[in-house]
């Protein structure tokens, strides 16, 4: 037996979807605004710099990044290069930004300018 809908029927189930589409994205902006208050943020510079050279900002690295952000910003450090195993970031205290990204290979003979504090994670 086929059951033909309405056209009606189907711009209500159409809406309902939209509204629910609408809140999940809602939602979702709304969180994603709540954690980068907390969190640290990539520039557009370091964006490209970590899909370029293949960094994986995975959720630990973040929160190791905005740990190091939150120690230097106690002792009144405005920008610190945070060097991990496998990377180096530099990052923008006040802000929470992070300026640029790369490999351990990248740094080495590399020197660091402009920064007033480092974190060794």
């Amino acid at each position: 037996m086929i059951q033909r809908v309405s056209s009606a029927q189907q711009q209500t189930s159409l809406n309902k979807l939209r509204m629910a589409s609408d809140r999940a994205a809602f939602q979702s902006i709304l969180q994603e605004r709540l954690e980068q208050s907390e969190n640290v943020r990539l520039s557009r510079h370091a964006q490209q710099r970590v899909e370029q050279r293949g960094i994986e900002m995975t959720p630990s690295l973040i929160n190791d990044i905005s740990s190091s952000v939150d120690r230097a910003s106690a002792k009144g450090v405005k920008d610190i290069v945070v060097i991990s195993p496998q990377q180096a970031f530099i990052v923008n205290v006040p802000s929470r930004l992070i300026v640029t990204a790369m490999t351990t290979e990248e740094m080495k003979e590399n020197v660091f300018t402009n920064i007033d504090g480092a974190v060794i994670l």
